[in-house]
């Protein structure tokens, strides 16, 4: 659990002026297309609004859906990154189908990986439903933005967020330089 002190100093840095920049990027060949509705995506959405709600930072949340070409993904990387986004989340495409590439977009692009943050969801969830273990979720950096690939159900979405954001305080603080320690 984030600690006041990180809240406190996460709220006086991402202010009304200065918001935390938080994209979020559903990777679809189905949605994007208009088939079905992307629900991944504003379920992603409900839980930073859920988690925000108490933490007194300032954020802006932008969604987009993309097809599950890599070519995109990566450009819109590039961009979200360009536009000077602090938090990008990706839910879709961390499975082994054909399609499922965006860990293997995210990864070359990274500056550094941070593995435990989804081992242990992995593990956790893989406990009961072994299956879990098989998703290819990742965390890394990009420069100052986190990363986080995500799997593309609402249920997967809601795991892993409960426990990233037992960490996303202290990763935001360490990487803006906030101290924490």
């Amino acid at each position: 659990m984030a600690s006041d002190r990180e809240k406190a100093l996460l709220a006086a840095h991402f202010t009304q002026n200065s918001p935390v920049q938080i994209h979020v990027i559903t990777m679809s060949d189905r949605a994007s297309a208009g088939e079905y509705e992307d629900r991944s995506g504003p379920k992603l959405e409900e839980c930073i609004e859920a988690f925000l709600q108490d933490t007194g930072i300032t954020a802006n949340v932008d969604r987009v859906i993309l097809s599950d070409d890599a070519d995109g993904l990566k450009d819109e990387i590039l961009k979200t990154k360009a536009a000077g986004t602090h938090v990008l989340f990706t839910t879709g495409g961390t499975g082994v189908g054909p399609r499922d590439n965006t860990p293997d977009v995210v990864l070359p692009m990274a500056d550094k990986v941070i593995p435990g943050v989804m081992e242990l969801v992995r593990m956790k969830y893989g406990v009961n439903k072994p299956c879990a273990v098989l998703s290819r979720t990742v965390c890394a950096t990009m420069g100052e933005m986190l990363i986080f690939v995500l799997p593309g159900s609402t249920k997967g979405v809601a795991e892993y967020m409960g426990e990233i954001v037992e960490v996303l305080p202290h990763l935001l603080c360490v990487l803006h330089q906030l101290d924490v320690h």
